[in-house]
């Protein structure tokens, strides 16, 4: 595999559902997190952030040399914008470094009322040069394009209009255009492209005139996007950002990926990126709960093969994601479970860079030093680095810990 050392390297952009998403996304490897406040914004099941946490927000970001985008993406009605202006004011008055935009008159509405960098939603489905330049001249400094382009064609209108691109390089994918949907209007009487969508199309259901009628099928479903193996091409033609998808997201997810498609990119950019190192990547990437992957129009248009034909949403060789870590101490780990955790589980932590740490619980406390054989989800827990490897010293705060896997039989067991 041929990398010439590059000059340059494209922005690796994270979801942030809320303040630990941010943090660990930065962590992680982050350059830049997008998120949404309370309106405006796509994602109204999102824990999303309040101008409070905003504020905490960039203020952290800027310390760890990390940018800050926030959604304003919903297309919005009359009655929608009232307070839209002060909001924006709002917005660079506390530093967020761009806003991301799909509907016209809020693009009017953010140039006139301030002076934040505009970036053109994906939902705005800009898919060529002559709309670019359009969207330039009218004050948008970069373009998220729409999934249905290639890198190829990105990279074009890039060239052509003079615009900074970004893709998305991973995550959920839409059936719809640009994702304008409307079915969880007329399902449920949420408006999707106003921060309603409940995702109907990932829903089984049954088809009038199929063969086996008490079949149940997915049809709309599409297979989950990851750009691993075009990392080069995203280089080749100067995509300014590459955008991991997952709002919706856990820490987990965040954390796995950020540290992944980091790695990969400052691989390439060193030109040490080997095809062995892909393969550990891929690997990595499986263990997190996902559908199907596929390359989606990265290279040429996604095609029948990349419906979602299973009835279960998640891949069966995904890993438990156990928890998050809140404190360490060379003597102990402080955990917030999202599951349950017993003494004798294996746990593997997985730190901001280098190999999962991996131990087995030997004991277990809350989090007044009552001993305990067995801790519930959502509960605090006190795990003592008891016979864990020397590099549980390494273990530091928003380490994302899952499951280990249990070990395969050696032979043919009867």
């Amino acid at each position: 595999m041929s990398n010439p050392v590059a000059t340059w390297k494209p922005e690796l952009l994270a979801p942030a559902k809320n303040l630990e998403r941010l943090k660990v996304a930065i962590a992680y490897g982050a350059d830049a997190v997008y998120l949404g406040g309370q309106k405006y914004g796509l994602r109204a099941r999102a824990d999303n952030f309040t101008d409070y946490e905003l504020e905490q927000g960039v203020a952290f970001a800027h310390q760890h040399d990390a940018k800050v985008y926030v959604t304003l993406n919903a297309f919005l009605h009359d009655a929608d914008l009232e307070g839209l202006a002060e909001y924006c004011q709002f917005l660079e008055s506390i530093g967020v470094d761009g806003i991301i935009v799909s509907d016209l008159g809020v693009v009017r509405v953010a140039r006139k009322s301030s002076n934040l960098n505009i970036h053109l939603s994906t939902q705005a489905s800009c898919l060529n040069s002559y709309g670019a330049r359009l969207w330039k001249e009218m004050g948008v400094k970069r373009l998220i394009v729409g999934r249905e382009l290639s890198i190829a064609e990105a990279g074009e209108s890039r060239e052509q209009a003079g615009i900074e691109v970004e893709m998305f390089a991973h995550g959920a994918m839409c059936m719809a255009y640009s994702g304008h949907c409307t079915i969880s209007n007329f399902t449920a009487g949420r408006d999707s492209n106003r921060g309603g969508c409940i995702q109907s199309c990932r829903l089984p259901y049954h088809l009038q005139g199929n063969a086996k009628e008490n079949d149940l099928v997915t049809f709309m479903s599409s297979k989950d996007l990851w750009g691993i193996y075009q990392i080069g091409d995203f280089f080749k033609h100067q995509i300014c950002s590459l955008k991991i998808e997952g709002r919706m997201k856990s820490s987990f997810y965040v954390a796995l990926t950020c540290k992944i498609y980091r790695q990969l990119i400052d691989a390439r950019a060193a030109g040490t990126l080997s095809a062995d190192m892909l393969e550990v990547a891929a690997a990595e990437l499986q263990s997190v709960p996902h559908r199907d992957y596929f390359s989606g129009s990265l290279e040429t248009p996604a095609d029948s093969d990349s419906v979602f034909g299973q009835l279960s949403g998640i891949n069966t060789g995904s890993r438990q994601y156990l928890g998050i870590v809140m404190d360490a101490t060379p003597q102990e780990i402080v955990v917030r479970l999202v599951e349950p955790l017993a003494v004798g589980d294996e746990i593997e932590v997985v730190p901001f860079q280098g190999e999962p740490i991996r131990w087995k619980v030997e004991q277990l406390f809350s989090v007044t030093g009552e001993p305990k054989k067995f801790m519930r989800s959502d509960s605090i827990v006190r795990i003592p680095k008891v016979n864990a490897p020397t590099r549980a010293r390494d273990v530091a705060a928003l380490n994302v810990i899952r499951l280990a896997p249990v070990a395969q039989p050696v032979g043919n067991a009867i």
